[in-house]
C-alpha cells in the first residue's frame, strides 16, 4: 500500500474526524495563525482536503492524493499534484510554505497514536517525530530563528472551544513551528520561501 492510499480510500473518514472534533480543529488553526506571517503568496504542502488552507486564507497547495486534491478544490484552493520533495513550481514563487502532518511523538496523544498504528487506516503509514527532530532537520537545510506555538493540553474528547495556545513546545500535542530561511536554491522548491511552518495535527 502506498502512503496516499488511506487518503484515497477513506476521505470521508478524514473529513468527518474534524467535524466531530471541531474544537480541536479551532485550536490548531489558532496556533498556526499565531505564527503565520502576512504574505502575498503562501503554499500549503500536504494540503489534504483544504480545511486548514481555507481557514487560514491559504489559496494554493500541493498534495499527492487525487481525492484530497479534488476536495481541496471544492474549498477554493488552487492545488497541484506534488510533494515537499518535488514541488511542481519554479523557484521564487512563494513567500511562505505551510507544512502539515506532525504530531509530537513525546506527547500523550503521540504515544497513543504510536501504540495504535498497527492496522489503523491512517496511522500505519505515519512517521511521528518530536519537535526537536523537526527543528534539527530544518536547521540542516538552512532554517533558523525558530518560534513555537502549542495547543491540545487535554484528551481530545475533553478539548473545549477555548483550548489555550501557548509559546514553546513540550506540553501540547499539537505544535506549530516557524523557521526563517533567506534563500532556497533547490530545483523545484519554493524559491524565496522565507518562512516554513510545521503543523502537528491528527487525522483519526
Amino acid at each position: 500500500m502506498t502512503r496516499t492510499e488511506p487518503f484515497e480510500h477513506h476521505p470521508d473518514r478524514y473529513d468527518q474526524w474534524f467535524d466531530r472534533h471541531s474544537a480541536v480543529f479551532a485550536a490548531e488553526v489558532r496556533a498556526l495563525r499565531a505564527l503565520l506571517p502576512r504574505a502575498d503568496r503562501c503554499l500549503e504542502v500536504g494540503v489534504g482536503t483544504g480545511r486548514f488552507a481555507q481557514a487560514l486564507g491559504v489559496r494554493e497547495g500541493v498534495d499527492p492524493a487525487p481525492e484530497m486534491r479534488r476536495r481541496a478544490r471544492q474549498r477554493g484552493v488552487r492545488v497541484r499534484d506534488g510533494t515537499a520533495e518535488a514541488l511542481p513550481y519554479d523557484d521564487e514563487q512563494f513567500d511562505v510554505a505551510l507544512l502539515v502532518g506532525m504530531v509530537d511523538r513525546e506527547s500523550p496523544l503521540g504515544k497513543e497514536y504510536e501504540d495504535k498504528k498497527e492496522g489503523h487506516s491512517f496511522y500505519h503509514v505515519a512517521h511521528f517525530h518530536t519537535a526537536t527532530e523537526v527543528v534539527r532537520r530544518m536547521r540542516a537545510v538552512g532554517f533558523d530563528d525558530f518560534a513555537f506555538r502549542q495547543t491540545l493540553f487535554h484528551p481530545l474528547d475533553d478539548v473545549e472551544e477555548e483550548e489555550p495556545v501557548k509559546a514553546g513546545h513540550g506540553e501540547g500535542a499539537f505544535i506549530a513551528i516557524r523557521g526563517d530561511k533567506r534563500q532556497v536554491g533547490a530545483r523545484g522548491g519554493a524559491g524565496e520561501a522565507r518562512r516554513a511552518h510545521a503543523e502537528g495535527r491528527d487525522s483519526g
